[in-house]
């Protein structure tokens, strides 16, 4: 056996030999044979490339050095434009070694070291091996020309291994001074080569933002801006800040302070916001961001000069406007005291002035058979159900058929509408009076001033809660409604009390009227005030203090929270308290943690709702992954419950909120957390399932995609009756003032299906007047100006909303709360493009309106909107959609054509027909 296995090992290296002659004839055979496929002019380049590399190697460094220039043009001359690689480097592929051999052998005083090193650089990006770096290395090692003469691809290879080195020796502490010179040379080479992206994400890497302001003009601003505020939703605190600070400044650079004004309010920074305002230098400018400011819910104080001793606002929303004119149609315009006339004068223009009946928006003649029949008809509850759906779908118009005719006192129908319904019915019904007559405080008030003095407490909580969503965004300078409300909240009706407590929150959401703090804080801390009165207020001062942080409100609300007993902390309007906290800390990222350690130590009933809640509303619209993956994994959790234990599970419900309150900013967050909630539909407990629904309608307010529509349709005829409940509201807020006909007709057949089942059918209709809502010229959408901003206000008042839901029983499919859907009214604006000229006269011109589309990063000048339709202004634009000018006679002061812009006339415009 030794013998045979000695005659094997003598016979292996000669079999071994032979392979390797096979092996070599056959890779000669295959270079000649690709050497035939070469064109002459190849062939011609490779052997110059080969006999200049041998140059390279020679002793004497003049020949060497013109051997290197050769080889370094030939490369040069290849890499302006790369479609595919260059033959230069294909060619020098195999001989990558032998260069590097060369480089090691050239004495290091030799001046053409330098530019060898130069050539290695270039042709490591298809030859050097992944993760070393080589490019880097040698382009270090190198001259000092710059890299952009080597083409676009090699300085894009070189930043991104810029990039991964920084990283490396940020670990390592070590020196980075080398990197940072060469990113000197690459970021004005990238924007001046149309690749600003390319340049902002280099400097993030090496965490030197603060660089690009030297390197942005006229021309690169647009797109390098774009891009800084895309970036923003994908980065971690306190980048994301960073980054919006970066574009705010480079907006100012260029004196682009409508744009400036959009970054300060994302950034919810007052400074700023103070800043931008006094700093622009045009009066029409100023005049065009206080309808931004408007539309946002930011009020400023305009004042004649420096005081010290007013107390209206807080310091930072003073502003000084010495010309008197200006100052008062600033004020004017940022109170939104003209949105009712505007918002008019565009039903006018689409003709849809003719009130509507709640019978017209059910059509119940459409329906076969099966509709309510009898006595039922004029049940209460069906009642009801028609008040809010007149409120909702006649909203701004000033007049209805129900409310604000006059009855015949001869006719059997001289029964007011208001006494057609029961107790707390009558506070609705009063209160849809503020709704006919939203935001028109002149002809509004007279006509509910006569309820304010009934005899009957619940038409009198129904007035002041009228009073207050009149008033709702709108400030006038005689500030009618704290003078009606203040005195009524220390009334003894606790109906009225709260009538009052939302009028306030309503009327003053987003102010931060310390009047108001100084009359509702009491009423939290108070424990002999009742837990649903103490609710009210603590979320109306959410409402007023929205965003704010404001210390006296949440030392309140806690103290509340912490004082309260267990049973009182088990009822749906202790989440109101934790709730008003949450809006508090809207958006304010990581402020809040203080204050969720304070509420881990309270009652054990409330505490996990209030932590969940506080941190949800903290990062709303941030998509922050970290706490998606802490509420999904509270959400997904399996809690046992025994009888009288539903409070521990109920946390999982704000969880679930919670998810999409964070993934609602931007279009991957919003597709994520759709598909969690498939998930969780599938495997989530009761009180899990319960919240999908809401929260798929927070995912997609006043925007009907067809994904959404189909799972709550699905979901409305649910086993478990509170997800179906649930579920037929959130097709209301999905649908909400969008006319949309499928929905329309998805919940007429509800209405068919569920016709003996009052709370049911009580929702539906509710529901049909939210779709049709001011007859389809509304918005619920929070997100405006394009989907960069949210309004606090708007957000604040669907989740208040949204979460009283979570208790449909106790609040609005009760017989007592069911006023709480008016604080729907703080999100409901005009979905329209209304354009004006310098005197605020209605200047109607062609626009195109189409689906928006993504154009952030994309090379050239790509169109921002597909499947457009040319229109006269006004115009409405429902969620998703972009609106641009048809003609180039004006130019808009709003570069996002959205809500009322100002346009002037374009000096450069020549008619053709003249």
């Amino acid at each position: 056996m030794a013998v045979k296995d000695e005659k094997m090992v003598d016979a292996d290296p000669e079999q071994a030999k032979q392979k390797k002659q096979k092996l070599k004839k056959k890779g000669q055979k295959g270079e000649d044979d690709k050497e035939a496929d070469l064109s002459e002019e190849d062939l011609e380049l490779k052997k110059n490339l080969e006999l200049m590399l041998e140059r390279a190697k020679d002793s004497d460094a003049g020949v060497q050095r013109t051997a290197l220039e050769g080889i370094a043009r030939e490369i040069r001359e290849s890499t302006t434009s790369m479609t595919s690689v260059p033959k230069p480097l294909k060619f020098l592929r195999s001989h990558y070694k032998e260069m590097k051999d060369l480089y090691e052998s050239i004495p290091a005083q030799n001046r053409n070291k330098p530019a060898l090193a130069d050539i290695i650089s270039v042709m490591a990006i298809t030859s050097g091996k992944g993760g070393e770096r080589e490019s880097l290395h040698f382009r270090l090692l190198g001259s000092d020309d710059q890299a952009g003469s080597w083409g676009h691809e090699y300085v894009r290879n070189l930043a991104g291994e810029i990039s991964a080195e920084f990283q490396h020796r940020e670990e390592q502490d070590a020196d980075v001074k080398d990197l940072l010179n060469l990113v000197s040379q690459i970021v004005p080479y990238h924007m001046s080569h149309n690749a600003e992206p390319d340049a902002v994400d280099l400097l993030l890497e090496v965490e030197k933002l603060e660089w690009l302001a030297q390197y942005v003009d006229d021309k690169n601003y647009s797109r390098t801006c774009l891009y800084l505020v895309s970036c923003c939703a994908y980065l971690a605190e306190p980048d994301d800040t960073a980054v919006l600070r970066t574009s705010y400044d480079l907006y100012i650079k260029c004196s682009k302070y409508v744009d400036a004004m959009r970054i300060a309010l994302r950034m919810n920074n007052h400074e700023l916001i103070l800043s931008t305002m006094t700093s622009c230098p045009d009066n029409l400018h100023k005049k065009q961001l206080a309808f931004l400011l408007a539309r946002q819910g930011v009020l400023l104080m305009y004042e004649e000069e420096e005081e010290d001793d007013m107390e209206d606002a807080p310091q930072a929303l003073r502003i000084v406007i010495a010309d008197e004119e200006l100052r008062e149609e600033l004020r004017k315009i940022n109170s939104n005291s003209r949105l009712s006339e505007m918002f008019l004068s565009l039903a006018r223009d689409l003709d849809v002035m003719e009130p509507k009946s709640p019978e017209e928006v059910y059509k119940s003649h459409l329906t076969e058979g099966r509709a309510p029949s009898g006595p039922a008809v004029d049940s209460a509850r069906q009642n009801l159900a028609s008040t809010f759906v007149n409120a909702f779908v006649n909203a701004g118009f000033g007049q209805d058929k129900l409310m604000t005719v006059i009855p015949e006192t001869d006719s059997t129908e001289s029964v007011h509408w208001i006494f057609k319904n029961k107790d707390h019915g009558k506070t609705s019904a009063t209160a849809s009076l503020g709704m006919i007559t939203l935001w028109d405080v002149e002809g509004g008030l007279p006509q509910i001033d006569k309820y304010l003095y009934s005899s009957d407490n619940h038409v009198v909580a129904g007035a002041l809660l009228a009073v207050g969503i009149t008033n709702c965004g709108v400030q006038d300078e005689c500030d009618p409604a704290y003078a009606l409300l203040c005195e009524s909240v220390n009334h003894d009706d606790p109906n009225v009390r709260i009538g009052a407590i939302m009028g306030l929150g309503l009327a003053y959401a987003g102010t931060q009227k310390a009047e108001v703090q100084e009359l509702l804080v009491p009423l939290v801390t108070d424990t002999d005030v009742k837990i649903d009165v103490a609710g009210f207020a603590a979320l109306s001062l959410g409402l007023v203090f929205t965003s704010t942080c404001n210390g006296d409100a949440i030392e309140a609300i806690i103290q509340a929270l912490m004082m309260r007993g267990e049973l009182e902390l088990s009822s749906p309007f202790a989440k109101f308290l934790a709730l008003g906290l949450g809006l508090l800390f809207l958006g304010r990222q990581e402020a809040v943690e203080p204050t969720v350690e304070v509420a881990k130590t309270v009652n054990e009933r409330i505490s996990k709702y209030a932590q969940v809640t506080l941190e949800s509303c903290a990062y709303a619209g941030t998509g922050n992954v970290l706490k998606v993956q802490q509420l999904l994994a509270q959400a997904g959790e399996h809690i046992e419950l025994k009888e009288d234990e539903s409070w521990k599970a109920v946390h999982q419900s704000s969880a679930v909120l919670g998810l999409g309150l964070i993934g609602m900013a931007e279009d991957l967050g919003n597709a994520m957390a759709h598909r969690a909630l498939e998930h969780l539909l599938q495997y989530g407990d009761s009180a899990v399932r319960q919240a999908v629904p809401l929260t798929l309608a927070l995912l997609n307010v006043s925007s009907p995609s067809l994904n959404a529509v189909d799972t709550l349709s699905r979901l409305s005829h649910d086993a478990d009756i509170q997800v179906a409940q649930n579920a037929v509201l959130a097709l209301g807020i999905v649908g909400g003032g969008t006319n949309n006909a499928r929905l329309a007709g998805l919940l007429r057949g509800l209405g068919s299906y569920y016709y003996k089942e009052p709370t049911m059918l009580f929702l539906v209709r509710i529901a049909q007047g939210l779709v049709h809502m001011g007859k389809g010229l509304f918005t619920l959408n929070p997100y405006h100006t394009d989907n960069q901003l949210v309004s606090g206000v708007a957000l604040a008042g669907i989740l208040a909303v949204l979460h009283s839901c979570l208790d449909l029983k106790a609040t609005i499919g009760g017989s007592q709360y069911h006023h709480i859907l008016y604080f729907l009214t703080p999100a409901m604006k005009p979905r329209m493009l209304m354009t004006v000229d310098k005197d605020m006269n209605l200047l109607p011109v062609s626009v195109r309106v189409g689906q928006a589309v993504d154009v952030v990063a994309q090379a050239g000048r790509p169109k921002t909107i597909s499947g457009f339709q040319t229109h006269t202004t006004p115009v409405l634009l429902s969620v998703g959609e972009r609106a641009e000018l048809a003609t180039q006679k004006y130019l808009a002061l709003n570069p996002v054509l959205e809500g009322i812009v100002i346009l002037q006339e374009n000096p450069e415009y020549i008619d053709s027909q003249e």
